[in-house]
């Protein structure tokens, strides 16, 4: 794989992309690149592991009704619905569905690849492999927060997007397989399988034994 320096080597998934059900998007969108533009270039990696939560789910965040928190997974498909949890961590989803129907995929890991040294500078760790292995974890290393909820995902240049892979094929063999089971850290619909993992990245922030 070719290395990249610039944000022209991206080209970002459209909208038309978020617009079907979360539980599609979310293993469409393994292999794809994270981009978050960043002082020293893009800063980023492949996204190894997803979650869905859907809009008829106890789970997901705008199951009952709109609220300032949770506002953006109301929005257009698309944009970028970043959450605070345990008053400490932050947690980025890209929202699907058409609007008006809360709807989102948690991104849970990613495999970095470009601007290491500026993740590593934000998240100083012993273990490489613990830089972005879950979602507090590379949201700490890419700086995002609050600031970005509902960044555009779809434009080049937001300080956060995703951009397709055109090698994505191949690395879904290489990294593979596709590994479905239910979500981790949660307590309604736990049994719901709406996780989705490549078994074969290092980067993955929980295997399951029970995969589906």
């Amino acid at each position: 794989m070719a290395p990249i320096e610039e944000e022209s080597s991206f080209t970002p998934l459209p909208a038309e992309f978020y617009e079907p059900s979360a539980s599609a998007v979310a293993p469409s969108l393994l292999g794809h690149w994270l981009v978050r533009r960043a002082p020293t270039g893009p800063s980023g990696g492949i996204i190894v592991e997803t979650e869905a939560y859907l809009a008829n789910d106890p789970a997901c965040h705008g199951y009952k009704r709109e609220t300032p928190r949770n506002r953006a997974m109301y929005g257009p498909p698309g944009r970028a619905y970043v959450y605070f949890i345990y008053g400490n961590h932050w947690c980025f989803n890209a929202v699907c569905s058409p609007v008006g129907v809360a709807e989102a995929v948690l991104v849970r890991a990613i495999e970095p690849v470009f601007g290491l040294g500026w993740m590593q500078k934000n998240r100083r760790i012993a273990s490489p492999h613990h830089l972005t292995n879950g979602p507090a974890k590379f949201c700490a290393a890419l700086k995002i927060d609050r600031r970005l909820d509902t960044a555009d995902l779809c434009g080049r240049h937001s300080p956060v997007f995703i951009a397709q892979n055109p090698e994505r094929e191949q690395l879904l063999t290489a990294l593979g397989p596709v590994t479905t089971t239910t979500r981790v850290g949660i307590t309604k619909a736990a049994d719901w399988p709406l996780r989705f993992y490549l078994g074969g990245s290092r980067y993955v922030s929980r295997r399951s034994e029970r995969a589906i």
